[in-house]
């Protein structure tokens, strides 16, 4: 069983872990070698996770005393940042487990809707959960001194 539980300093690295580990395995099912490592490159370690501002939620997934997901929530921006998965445990409940979370903590701050930027391949999965395409963007990712562009689908769904 999964039990979603909020991050703590102490998650930061198993959570910047895990993120890499999930990008490398999922990411090429939708981008080219270059974007998968120019999207893992994550140079701002484990800082990039604002685990001790009050106005971001992130949380980690655990099984079996296993840190096997993560999400993160910004309520006021109406964001989910993000929902990732340890490769190991794809498929098995996780990342639905993360986001119905984030999306009670929205729905208890008074959110009506969240929107996304889902990764091409994890687009599927949102549709699944109940999230509508409402888009399209591409981000820029600094890699080997040159931008790499990602595609990415905007999303949205109503509490």
């Amino acid at each position: 069983m999964v039990h979603v539980r909020p991050a703590t300093p102490d998650d930061a690295p198993h959570i910047l872990a895990l993120h890499v580990e999930s990008i490398r395995a999922f990411g090429p099912t939708a981008y080219d070698e270059t974007q998968v490592a120019a999207w893992a490159e994550k140079d701002g370690g484990v800082e990039q996770y604002p685990l001790d501002d009050e106005a971001h939620h992130l949380v980690v997934a655990e099984k079996n005393d296993n840190i096997v997901g993560y999400g993160h929530l910004i309520p006021k921006a109406q964001e989910t940042r993000a929902v990732y998965v340890h490769p190991d445990y794809g498929r098995q409940g996780v990342g639905s487990a993360i986001l119905t979370h984030l999306e009670g903590r929205a729905r208890e701050e008074g959110v009506a809707y969240l929107e996304l930027w889902a990764s091409r391949n994890a687009v599927a999965f949102y549709e699944r959960m109940g999230y509508q395409r409402i888009g399209d963007e591409t981000i820029e990712k600094q890699y080997e001194g040159r931008r790499v562009p990602l595609s990415v689908v905007v999303m949205e769904k109503s509490l």
